[in-house]
Formats: structure tokens, C-alpha cells, sequence
């Protein structure tokens, strides 16, 4: 008696989307495993249904897919639209653009480029689950934000974002800063803003390989750079003398839930 065949069970919805967005970027499996930096055969394993890809893919893919696809693998890696809507208030939310045509959406530190059009923009930033210490506190040691996980979305007008493809966001830890900037505040950074000539007077978050990721305020005192903490109690860092630190970018802004 001959052998029925086996009825192949079809791929999961999320399989069938992987693949689709991988054409219609036209790349191959082993492109889009090396933008997600996973293997071709990793990639291969999703599509067909094997294995589904774990969250920070998913962050990745609505990355490279962009308004309005990318609500359907953020969601898949635990994020809800409704959360992303309500990161900010009423005037400043990202909404798909099915819900709210008249605008674009850029995704923050994706490469994406603001691009001149009539339609208004918001930025999805990427919320990191980093601290920046301030002084007298460490913070994370992550050196490479773009390399970092991120936790939730959050949205912002594109005119706050000048270089939405290096920005991202992180959180305080300390309160050297305070009452500018408290514990627990989200703070936007450009990783692309490092130039010291730049920077003076403007407040940056550095790295140090003892103490991590750090706010302070970034001051030139005749050739002598310093980081400054905003409560004077805190004694400044001299960068000349210590050659381990870094800049790794501007804070353009910062926000925090009201009391």
C-alpha cells in the first residue's frame, strides 16, 4: 500500500512576513542575517517557520520595515502601538500612518534621513535599557549605543532630531545634575555630535572605562576641558588628565513623567 504524503503544515504568519520583507528589500538571506547580526542559516530557520526570531530581531525588521509594517514586528518583540502612542503628549505622539495620514514616520538609528516633503515627521527613538550615571555615580559600561538593546519607542518631533539615524535615548542614574536634568529622566542623545570644538557649554554624555556611561556638562576654560556637574558640591572632571575618557554624543533634550 503506497504511502500517503505528509501534509506540510503552513508557515506561521510571522514566517511569511520575514520573507516577504526581505524581498521587497531585496536582499539576500545572508544580507539581511548580516544586518541583523544573525546567520543566513538563522534567517533561513525563520522563514521557514522553524524557529521565530527573538525580540531584538524583531526591533530590527520594523526598523528596516518602516511605517506601517513595522508596528507588526515591533509588536511581535512585546511592544503595543498604544505604548509608543502615549510616550509623549497628545502633540508629540507617532501614530501609524494609517491613523494619522498627514504624517511620516523616521525611524531613529536605523540610518534613516529626514527627507523634504510637505508632511509633517515624527522620530520612534529607541529607549535604551542603559543608565548614564552622574557624577559620583556609575553608570552602564556599554560603550557602543547602537549595539545596545532597546526596551520601548519613544516619539519626538523631527525638528528635535537633527540626526535621527545616530539618535537613541538612555536613562539618568544620580543626581549631580539635578534640577536640570533628575534621576530616572530619559534624555535623547546624537551620537554623531563628538566634535569638542562643538561642544562647549552644551551637555554630553561621556564614557570612561571605570565608571561608564556619565552626564555632565562639557565646558572649554582657555584650552582646558572639564566636566562640569550642575550641583557645584560635585568637583569637575579634567579630561587632560585622564585620557580615558570619551564624548559619545550631545544630549539634544530630555522629558520625565510630571509628579
Amino acid at each position: 500500500m503506497a504511502n500517503k504524503p505528509v501534509k506540510q503544515s503552513p508557515a506561521p504568519d510571522w514566517a511569511e512576513r520575514i520573507g516577504s520583507l526581505r524581498l521587497q528589500l531585496s536582499l539576500t538571506q545572508a544580507s539581511l542575517g548580516q544586518q541583523l547580526h544573525y546567520s543566513a542559516m538563522a534567517v533561513s530557520r525563520w522563514e521557514r517557520g522553524l524557529q521565530e526570531p527573538p525580540a531584538d530581531c524583531y526591533i530590527r525588521l520594523g526598523d528596516l520595515a518602516g511605517n506601517p509594517d513595522c508596528w507588526y514586528f515591533w509588536e511581535r518583540a512585546g511592544f503595543r502601538s498604544s505604548n509608543v502612542i502615549s510616550a509623549l503628549p497628545k502633540n508629540k505622539r507617532i501614530l501609524p500612518k494609517e491613523t494619522f495620514p498627514e504624517f511620516d514616520i523616521v525611524i531613529a538609528g536605523s540610518g534613516a534621513k529626514i527627507a523634504n516633503g510637505k508632511k509633517s515627521q515624527l522620530v520612534a527613538i529607541p529607549l535604551l535599557s542603559l543608565y548614564a550615571g552622574s557624577h559620583g555615580t556609575a553608570g552602564d559600561k556599554e560603550l557602543d549605543l547602537e549595539a545596545a538593546r532597546a526596551e520601548e519607542m519613544v516619539a519626538a518631533l523631527a525638528s528635535w532630531c537633527p540626526n535621527p539615524s545616530s539618535t537613541t535615548c538612555l536613562r539618568v542614574k544620580g543626581t549631580s545634575m539635578a534640577p536640570l536634568i533628575t534621576e530616572d529622566d530619559i534624555m535623547a542623545v546624537d551620537y554623531s555630535q563628538t566634535n569638542h570644538a562643538t561642544l562647549d557649554g552644551k551637555v554630553v554624555i561621556a564614557w570612561h572605562k571605570d565608571t561608564g556611561l556619565s552626564v555632565s556638562r562639557f565646558r572649554c576654560y582657555r584650552g582646558v576641558q572639564i566636566l562640569e556637574a550642575e550641583n557645584r558640591e560635585y568637583q569637575p572632571v579634567t579630561l587632560g588628565c585622564d585620557r580615558g575618557w570619551r564624548i559619545i554624543g550631545r544630549i539634544l533634550w530630555w522629558t520625565r513623567m510630571a509628579p
